[in-house]
């Protein structure tokens, strides 16, 4: 992922169709260390080839959902992100 600044590795987790599109249930990637929410997403998006589900996915950062994607996530190193498309069920 291209930064200008400081960088950290965090842990990606991929779920359902996430893991699917992604060929991975796990992988780890540099980011920035304060970034707004809809630019990574941009960036995972591209980078794990999600675009089919771009508008459909939630992040949560260390178990806390992303609700909204205007807002700044400030990262650590070692942090965990996970990527969760909307699951269907009966």
């Amino acid at each position: 992922m291209s930064t200008d600044g400081p960088v950290v590795n965090v842990h990606v987790l991929f779920f359902a169709k996430s893991r699917e599109l992604a060929n991975t249930t796990r992988s780890k990637v540099d980011v920035p260390t304060e970034i707004i929410a809809s630019d990574l997403l941009d960036q995972l998006v591209s980078r794990f080839g999600l675009t089919s589900i771009r508008d459909n996915l939630i992040l949560a950062h260390n178990e806390s959902y992303i609700d909204n994607l205007s807002d700044r996530i400030l990262f650590k190193e070692g942090d965990e992100l996970a990527i969760i498309p909307p699951l269907s069920g009966g």
